[in-house]
């Protein structure tokens, strides 16, 4: 191996080391504020970018039909606790809130009928727009009815929910497979070798994600009131912080990031309806590094991870995913070691 070619797999590690980082970066949110394993997160990868593909062939991608299916289905939900509480002064302003996210989507769309013609940058937001609700009505629909159940339910539930999810992706994409033209074409020079745009803005929106994720976290109430949620539950309920709340907006964000990787990756390439399975499961083993508690393991996992798999494809090609998967083993016996938490914990 010379020098130009490990530049280039570094760069290619780098590369997919952004996209596993950003679906560690979700599980491990969801995991510290829910207790939840977010196994449908690739499916939000895939639904990400094909949303995107429908939108940029001229059509209103099948996700739209979901989104509102969830949002019915929320609203129902919704209906229900009011009656059972005897809040139904407060069930108006909950449907608006509800159906907001379907309802603008479906006012761009007739704003703008020809949205294939729209700028790449209105057609990736409105691709946002359409996929990130979805983790909150699912948080409100499927796992805060259970929220308080173990941790070994909720993970039945959440690959229940997986299976299915992936199987709406077949029938609304069909098994073909397609990708997005690059954000921005051509090659710059780095470091002696030569670096796609495309490995660019990956690299630059996932450091700009982890930016913002620091911030939002440190500085925002919201991201405060996550923070309590993850680290007691029950504590931060005494003080007055909704953690039906908190479960929605990890489920938000975590959808919204599993899209936007989905979006990113999308031009480099094929996208099947399960093609962010097996990202999402890398992102589970780049999370495990940091026992899905840690933000800035998970990122060091992400890159371990990918250049592995980079590096091990150069090796051995067939081999790959089987030293990737296989490192979860070393990983787990390791946090075994003098592990002294609860079951709940």
């Amino acid at each position: 191996m010379n020098y130009d070619v490990f530049m280039m797999l570094s760069v290619d590690a780098l590369t997919n080391a952004a996209i596993y980082a950003l679906l560690a970066l979700a599980l491990v949110l969801v995991f510290t504020v829910t207790r939840v394993i977010f196994l449908p997160q690739g499916e939000f990868v895939a639904f990400g970018a094909l949303t995107l593909m429908g939108l940029q062939a001229g059509h209103t991608p099948a996700t739209v039909w979901l989104l509102w299916g969830l949002a019915v289905l929320s609203a129902c939900a919704d209906v229900h606790t009011c009656w059972r509480n005897d809040e139904m002064d407060t069930l108006l302003k909950r449907l608006a809130w509800t159906f907001s996210a379907p309802v603008l989507v479906l006012v761009a769309l007739w704003l703008f009928p020809a949205v294939d013609q729209l700028a790449l940058v209105v057609q990736i937001l409105l691709s946002l727009l359409i996929t990130f609700p979805m983790g909150i009505y699912l948080y409100r629909v499927v796992f805060q009815p259970v929220a308080n159940q173990s941790n070994l339910f909720l993970l039945i539930l959440a690959m229940a929910v997986h299976i299915a999810f992936l199987s709406l992706g077949l029938y609304m994409f069909g098994a073909d497979a397609n990708r997005t033209p690059n954000f921005t074409d051509g090659l710059v020079e780095m470091l002696g070798t030569f670096v796609s745009y495309q490995a660019l803005w990956i690299i630059s929106v996932t450091i700009l994600v982890m930016v913002l994720l620091y911030v939002f976290f440190e500085k925002s109430f919201y991201g405060k009131a996550l923070r309590a949620t993850a680290v007691n539950r029950l504590g931060a309920r005494l003080v007055g912080i909704p953690t039906e709340m908190a479960g929605k907006l990890a489920f938000g964000v975590a959808a919204f990031i599993g899209a936007l990787g989905g979006i990113l990756a999308s031009p480099l390439t094929l996208i099947y309806y399960d093609s962010g399975f097996l990202a999402g499961l890398k992102g589970f083993v780049a999370a495990i590094f940091g026992g899905l508690m840690s933000f800035p393991l998970a990122v060091v996992g992400a890159l371990v991870i990918a250049f592995l798999e980079t590096f091990g494809a150069f090796w051995a090609s067939a081999y790959k995913e089987v030293i990737v998967f296989t490192l979860i083993i070393p990983i787990l016996l390791v946090r075994s070691i003098g592990a002294t938490h609860s079951d709940e914990d």
